[in-house]
């Protein structure tokens, strides 16, 4: 059957696009693009984080040195008082009583030595001439001896008598924040036993946390080069804290103690810092993260964290070479700082590695680099917030 002319025209057609075709069917495909650069390299310090607890510095369970029935409570609860401020009165008149009679009898033991030592110098003055017996004469000495005795007693609970007039009125024996009242106006108060409120002091305020074995001779070999101990407050190192849920700036303390020993069922050591609290914003109790200085200041490898890629259970990164082919190194990564991944071990800061387009590059494959230069630090995570995020 003959062909018809729109059979003849496709086959021209077909037969001019061949070896167009067949062209493009022998040229290889253009490498990929990838985006590469230099990893960062700076100086840096190590931070671990920990979490802790807010605790005061001093805090005093208020109890009554005398037994009485509570008479008077002169503060507001939950205030703020000062070292001195009254707080509690305890009936005062048993012991208003006391001090009375006390007085008496102190005026009763004046008056016998009064009387005795007189008897004693006369009788002193008679034994000279004879006209008075020695037995008499050692009587009389006697009796001022016990006299003198007496008065010293006398006195003692004249000033007992007073003291304990004095501890019917409780005062703050530090500054700080009180309690609630616990006993009301009324009731009786047991000397020494009744807990009649509690102070906590609120500036300065520590912080403790606990810190495990590995990370402790960390601590103390950087407390050392700064020529001190950790327990003795490891040189002043600087710390960081923030508060759970917060959005402020960290609050800013310094270590200043550390236990002698490490806790032999946990493993750990607590050391503590502390912190000026002009604002009162840190309360006792309050849970917080601690930021700790790991190390001295030391020169760094920084790279992305997507440029981390993983080859079964190590971490490795994609270096491109001068022709364009992609080697893998294993490295070793560190914590996060300054919003890059520190590399521990696996490279020197000399290679251009692969920052974006992981998936586009094999190890053994040319790809077509696109060069790029990484800022010194990321806003993602800023310095101060970097933490010991060790890669798995």
């Amino acid at each position: 059957m003959p062909y018809s002319f729109r059979n003849i025209l496709t086959f021209v057609g077909f037969a001019a696009l061949a070896p167009i075709v067949a062209m493009a069917q022998q040229a290889p495909p253009a490498p990929p693009s990838v985006t590469v650069a230099k990893p960062v390299v700076r100086d840096v310090v190590d931070n671990d984080e920990f979490i802790g607890r807010f605790e005061p510095v001093d805090e005093v369970s208020v109890r009554s040195r005398v037994g009485g029935y509570l008479q008077e409570v002169h503060f507001t609860d939950g205030s703020l008082v000062k070292k001195g401020d009254l707080l509690f009165v305890i009936d005062q008149r048993p012991f208003i009583t006391a001090l009375n009679q006390a007085n008496a009898a102190l005026e009763v033991a004046k008056s016998t030595l009064t009387y005795a030592d007189a008897q004693y110098k006369r009788t002193a003055s008679l034994s000279t001439s004879g006209s008075q017996s020695i037995s008499l004469l050692e009587e009389r000495r006697s009796q001022w001896d016990s006299a003198q005795a007496n008065l010293r007693g006398a006195q003692a609970t004249a000033d007992r008598a007073k003291l304990d007039l004095e501890y019917t009125t409780i005062t703050a024996p530090i500054s700080g924040r009180i309690d609630r009242r616990l006993i009301s106006v009324g009731n009786l108060v047991q000397a020494d036993q009744s807990v009649l409120t509690t102070i906590v002091s609120l500036d300065p305020i520590d912080f403790y946390f606990d810190v495990d074995e590995r990370r402790l001779l960390n601590f103390a070999q950087t407390a050392r080069e700064r020529g001190s101990e950790l327990q003795q407050g490891g040189g002043g190192l600087e710390v960081k804290v923030r508060i759970t849920d917060s959005n402020d700036k960290p609050f800013t303390g310094k270590l200043d103690f550390a236990e002698n020993r490490v806790d032999s069922q946990t493993g750990t050591m607590r050391v503590r810092a502390r912190f000026d609290n002009p604002k009162f914003v840190l309360q006792p109790g309050l849970f917080g993260r601690v930021q700790v200085e790991a190390s001295n200041v030391y020169r760094a490898i920084l790279v992305p964290d997507d440029a981390i890629g993983s080859d079964q259970n190590q971490r490795v990164v994609y270096v491109v070479g001068k022709d364009g082919t992609i080697s893998t190194k294993p490295v070793r990564t560190g914590p996060r700082l300054y919003g890059y991944r520190a590399i521990r071990e696996g490279m020197d800061g000399n290679e251009t590695i692969v920052v974006n387009g992981l998936m586009r590059a094999r190890p053994g494959s040319k790809v077509t680099p696109q060069m790029t230069e990484l800022p010194q630090s990321r806003e993602d995570i800023p310095p101060e917030a970097a933490s010991m995020e060790l890669a798995q």
